[in-house]
């Protein structure tokens, strides 16, 4: 069967897994990344505090998620990923996931932790803080997706993602702000096994999702 793939999807599935396309500047990005953790997981050693930790973990497992369900629709549609990235990278791992983006999120739920204020019921603008910071950093992360969209980097290929209510409601509120009432809800927990069940869970789904895929011969 001849798949009506997009052009921005052929471009995508270009060089996708393949190493030779590795480029050398990912290797300094993999060394600031795990620097930031180990010397994250050195604070929460002599605190006992891993919430940072973990809430970087649920924003990546839930960037997972989403980028896996995106690989879904890319194989059942046999046309576009709701997004694709097809512009220059130094290794891509799906026609929507590179490993830029991978870095980035690594680090964004340390980013979006380590501003939160010590008192969850302080309020900024009026809205609690941890509240603020969500919408904040959900706003951030649309405004980047809209540049790099500007800049062809990313895709959007229908036009219910990114025109939705007159606007990119779904792009804020799938793509980005879940992530962060889902850590939220992390730190609401109280005891460690629950925080851990609930990293787990996240990651259990798209993990379940890949393995499936990879089953029935899906490429993405």
């Amino acid at each position: 069967m001849l798949f009506a793939y997009t052009e921005a999807s052929q471009r995508a599935l270009e060089g996708l897994r393949d190493l030779s396309m590795l480029k050398w500047y990912a290797v300094p990005l993999f060394g600031l990344v795990v620097y930031i953790y180990i010397k994250e997981i050195k604070q929460a050693r002599s605190t006992g505090n891993w919430d940072p930790i973990l809430a970087a973990l649920v924003l990546f497992g839930c960037d997972f998620f989403n980028e896996t369900w995106n690989g879904w629709v890319f194989h059942l549609s046999k046309r576009s990923a709701v997004w694709t990235t097809p512009g220059d990278t130094a290794y891509r791992v799906t026609v929507g996931w590179n490993i830029e983006i991978i870095f980035i999120f690594l680090l964004f739920g340390l980013a979006y932790y380590h501003s939160l204020l010590p008192e969850k019921e302080q309020k900024i603008l009026g809205l609690p803080n941890r509240w603020f910071f969500a919408v904040f950093y959900a706003v951030v992360g649309v405004v980047v997706e809209a540049i790099l969209n500007a800049a062809d980097l990313l895709v959007w290929e229908y036009p219910w993602w990114y025109r939705s209510f007159g606007g990119i409601w779904l792009i804020f509120l799938l793509g980005y702000l879940y992530w962060f009432v889902a850590i939220n809800f992390m730190l609401g927990m109280k005891s460690m096994k629950n925080k851990l069940t609930f990293v787990g869970v996240i990651y259990a789904v798209p993990v379940a999702m890949t393995v499936l895929a990879a089953i029935l011969g899906f490429n993405y």
